[in-house]
C-alpha cells in the first residue's frame, strides 16, 4: 500500500468514527456547504466533470483548528443538495509532509478536464524545507481516489525574481494552450505568476501577468485569471492590502505577451466573512463563484461544537451593459424554497412583522426611494422575541450605503458597509441560513456576507423606517433541505 492510500485511509477513518459521536451542532447551517468534522477553508478544484459539480476544499479532518491540509471532497447535481466523498488529497510525501508543530500539507489548488480524465493542482507545502512552496497534481481514473504522479512536483521552485510564497495554482486552457497563475509577491508587491504547458506536467514561466502597484497587498493569495464575456478578469486575496481581501480586476489578458491589464476592480464582497474565492464553468456557460465563508484571525463560536469553516452560496459572474461585474445567486437555490409570503405596495410608517419566520430564509425585497423623507430604512432578521437580538440591514439614505450592523447579532460585532449607486428603488435579496446573512444588493451590484451566532429563538423578521416608505414588493420563502 503506498503512502497516500495510507494517509487517506486513516483520515477517512477517523472521519467515520468521529460522525458516530453525533455532537450537536447548534450552529449548523441547513443549506450552506460544512465539512462533515474538523476544519474547512479555502474550496479548492471547483469544476464540473462529466455533468457532476465538485467541490473540493482545504480541509483539517483531525480537529476544528487548522492543521496539516488535507483535501476534502463534495459531489452533486444541483449545487444545493452535496454528498461528502471520501478524502481526495492528504499529506504523504516529501514535498508536503512536514514535521509536528509546523505548517504542512496539500494547499490550495484547482481542477482541469483533459481528455476525459479529472487532474487535480495543488501546492505541496512545509514550513521548514527549501523551497518551503511547490507546484503538484494528482490524477483520477474514477472522479474519487486520486494518486499523485512520480513527476512531482511538477514546478519544483519558484523563479529567481519571486518570493518564497508561491502557492495556489490555478489552472485553465485558452486556445489549446494550458496556462497557469501561481499567486506570489515580487519585491514586497503581490503577483500572479503564469506559466504555460502543452501537456499538463512541463511548465515553462512567462512572467508575472500582473502586480501590484503597492496599493493592491504585498503577497496574493489563490489567484483566479478566467474570460469573461469579452473581458478577462483576476480574482486575488491579497495580504495586507488597506480595505481590501478579495478583489476582482476586470480588464484585458494578452495570450502572447502574458500580460493582464486592470481597468478596474471591484471588492467581491463587502462583509467581513468571504476569502479565496474560486470560479469555474459550468457546462451551462456560468461563471460560478464560491468563497470560503469566514476570514482569518476572527473567532469561530462552532469550534466548540466540533467543527469550523463554511462555503457561500454559488454565485453567477458576469458583466452587464456597461461592462460592470454583478455577482448573483445561482438560481439552482430556488428548490429549498418551501412556503410563500407575499405583500405588495406595504406603505411602511414604522414597522412592519411578517407572519413568516425562521433561521433559514431567502428575502426579497424592493424599496421604493422615490418619495420618502426616512433617512434609514431597512430590516431586521434572525431576532429575539425581546427584540434585543438581530442582525440589522439598513439602508442610509444620506450616505448612499447598506450596513449590516452586527452588534447584536449574537457573539460578533461590527457594521459592513457598501456605496452603491443612487436609485429609485432599493432592491434587497437575502439568504439568512442560521449562522450566516448574504446581502445581494440591487441585482447583485455589491454582496455583503457575514457569519452570526445567534440563539435558537432568534428567528423573526422585522421591515422598518424612521419615516414613511413605500415597500413595493416583499416576498419571503423558508428554505429546507
Amino acid at each position: 500500500m503506498n503512502n497516500h492510500k495510507k494517509a487517506i485511509d486513516k483520515a477517512n477513518t477517523y472521519i467515520e468514527e468521529k460522525i458516530k459521536e453525533k455532537q450537536e451542532r447548534t450552529f449548523q447551517p441547513s443549506y450552506h456547504f460544512t465539512a462533515p468534522v474538523g476544519w474547512l477553508n479555502d474550496p479548492n478544484g471547483l469544476i464540473q466533470h462529466k455533468g457532476i459539480y465538485h467541490l473540493f476544499y482545504q480541509f483539517h479532518p483531525y480537529s476544528e483548528d487548522w492543521g496539516p491540509m488535507h483535501w476534502g471532497h463534495a459531489t452533486s447535481k444541483d449545487l444545493v443538495y452535496w454528498e461528502h466523498q471520501p478524502v481526495a488529497l492528504a499529506p504523504s510525501e516529501d514535498y508536503e509532509l512536514g514535521k509536528a508543530g509546523e505548517g504542512y500539507g496539500c494547499f490550495s489548488g484547482s481542477a482541469v478536464t483533459n481528455n476525459d480524465q479529472l487532474v487535480l493542482f495543488y501546492t505541496g507545502h512545509i514550513d521548514s524545507k527549501n523551497p518551503k512552496e511547490v507546484q503538484c497534481m494528482a490524477t483520477t481514473e474514477d472522479g474519487i481516489h486520486f494518486e499523485k504522479p512520480a513527476i512531482n512536483p511538477i514546478i519544483p521552485n519558484p523563479p529567481e525574481t519571486l518570493s518564497a510564497d508561491f502557492r495556489d495554482p490555478k489552472v485553465w486552457a485558452y486556445d489549446g494552450v494550458w496556462y497557469m497563475v501561481v499567486g506570489t509577491s515580487e519585491e514586497g508587491h503581490g503577483g500572479a505568476a503564469v506559466f504555460q504547458s502543452k501537456d499538463l506536467m512541463d511548465w515553462q514561466y512567462c512572467g508575472l501577468a500582473a502586480k501590484s502597484d503597492g496599493t493592491l497587498g504585498d503577497m496574493w493569495e489563490c489567484p483566479d485569471l478566467f474570460p469573461i464575456q469579452h473581458k478577462h478578469a483576476l480574482v486575488v486575496s491579497p495580504m495586507n492590502m488597506n480595505g481590501g481581501k478579495n478583489i476582482m480586476m476586470v480588464g484585458d489578458m494578452d495570450y502572447k505577451l502574458h500580460r493582464f491589464t486592470k481597468d478596474y476592480f471591484v471588492e467581491v464582497d463587502e462583509g467581513f466573512d468571504f476569502y479565496a474565492a474560486q470560479t469555474f464553468l459550468d457546462e451551462k456557460g456560468r461563471r460560478i463563484l464560491i468563497a470560503w465563508m469566514d476570514q482569518w484571525e476572527t473567532e469561530f463560536p462552532t469550534k466548540k461544537e466540533g467543527w469550523a469553516g463554511a462555503m457561500t452560496v454559488p454565485r453567477v459572474v458576469s458583466l452587464n451593459d456597461e461592462g460592470e461585474v454583478r455577482f448573483q445567486p445561482v438560481e439552482e437555490l430556488q428548490l429549498l424554497r418551501k412556503g410563500k409570503e407575499q405583500h405588495k405596495h406595504v406603505e411602511l410608517t414604522h414597522s412592519f412583522t411578517p407572519e413568516t419566520s425562521g433561521q433559514s430564509l431567502e428575502l426579497k425585497v424592493n424599496f421604493d426611494l422615490s418619495n420618502t423623507n426616512s433617512e434609514g430604512i431597512g430590516l431586521h432578521v434572525l431576532k429575539s422575541e425581546d427584540g434585543k437580538e438581530y442582525t440589522e440591514i439598513k439602508y442610509d439614505t444620506s450616505s448612499g450605503e447598506v450596513l449590516v450592523d452586527l452588534n447584536r447579532a449574537g457573539q460578533v460585532s461590527g457594521i459592513a458597509s457598501a456605496k452603491i449607486k443612487e436609485c429609485d428603488e432599493l432592491s434587497l435579496h437575502i439568504y439568512v441560513d442560521r449562522c450566516s446573512v448574504e446581502v445581494f444588493i440591487n441585482d447583485g451590484e455589491k454582496v455583503i456576507t457575514n457569519r452570526v451566532y445567534p440563539d435558537k429563538g432568534s428567528n423573526r423578521i422585522e421591515l422598518f423606517a424612521d419615516s414613511t416608505v413605500n415597500v413595493s414588493d416583499l416576498q419571503i420563502w423558508s428554505l429546507e433541505k
